[in-house]
């Protein structure tokens, strides 16, 4: 099992998580909106939520049934969002089919469960991160999923339990931050990063593959003003620049926030792979 430490220091870190960011985004072009639950830190945390309740019910007590009420009361207790964000959450991921009532479920609890379009998209999720693992150490975990499919069951809650308790995660520095509040945040990192030349990687001002605010917001179906908003402020931070002149050329992004982005990349797969060792080492 590959600590954080292990993972952080690893020569060939960079090369792997841009393959995986590039495995990320693919996702997300072919599904957007389902994509879209994994693009904020806060909706990502709350689908990890869901998915873990669904996983961890017991068909024979209807009192573990993943439920509206239940949700709400889960994601306040771990603070991850307001009682009615969560709530308003459910009803969004309810009217896109990314969630749907339970058939023949009772009127008054209305148990819930993920579509099966859900559950592949997240089964790639973790393939990406399982593939990125193996490449660090040369391992077989993927193959071994592969084998076992039916373990998502098994290694889905452990791997959220393992994301609500990570404060490199929960608390990532102010750049990151930045992001992770912003609609398809998480994906905005990840094109900035996977753009990069890992023989850039330890310059000061790296260059990314964005020139064009106005094409990445379209591609992203984000608001242009507001994606430029956010650019400015983390201009003012001195975490992106531009090469020439702004909007019209390379963008940059600094030292530090590439840092900061491995730095949660790290920290991410260390908790898959320990979710994942738990999890077949007891099959």
């Amino acid at each position: 099992m590959l600590t954080w430490e292990d993972i952080a220091g690893h020569p060939a870190l960079h090369r792997q998580v841009q393959e995986q960011s590039q495995a990320l985004i693919r996702i997300y072009e072919d599904s957007p909106r389902l994509a879209s639950i994994f693009a904020t830190q806060q909706r990502w945390l709350m689908g990890h939520v869901g998915l873990a309740m669904h996983f961890r019910r017991d068909p024979q007590d209807r009192r573990t049934e993943l439920t509206v009420s239940r949700f709400i009361k889960v994601v306040h207790r771990h603070a991850v969002a307001s009682r009615n964000t969560a709530d308003a959450f459910i009803k969004e991921m309810l009217h896109y089919n990314i969630a749907e009532y339970v058939a023949g479920g009772d009127g008054r609890t209305h148990p819930l469960q993920p579509t099966a379009a859900t559950i592949r998209t997240f089964t790639g999720w973790v393939l990406a991160h399982l593939r990125t693992l193996d490449h660090l150490d040369g391992g077989n975990r993927l193959a071994r999923f592969l084998e076992r499919p039916e373990l998502l069951a098994r290694l889905q809650p452990l791997v959220a339990d393992g994301l609500l308790a990570s404060t490199p995660v929960r608390e990532p520095n102010q750049t990151f931050s930045l992001f992770i509040w912003l609609n398809n945040g998480g994906i905005v990192m990840d094109w900035l990063m996977s753009g990069i030349d890992c023989a850039h990687a330890n310059l000061e001002r790296i260059p990314t593959s964005v020139v064009s605010i106005g094409d990445f917001a379209r591609w992203l179906k984000l608001s242009r003003t507001h994606l430029a908003r956010k650019l400015r402020t983390a201009e003012d931070l001195g975490s992106i620049g531009w090469l020439g002149q702004r909007g019209h050329s390379v963008m940059w992004v600094s030292h530090r926030f590439y840092e900061e982005y491995m730095t949660v990349q790290a920290a991410k797969l260390a908790i898959v792979d320990s979710a994942f060792e738990a999890c077949f080492s007891q099959s």
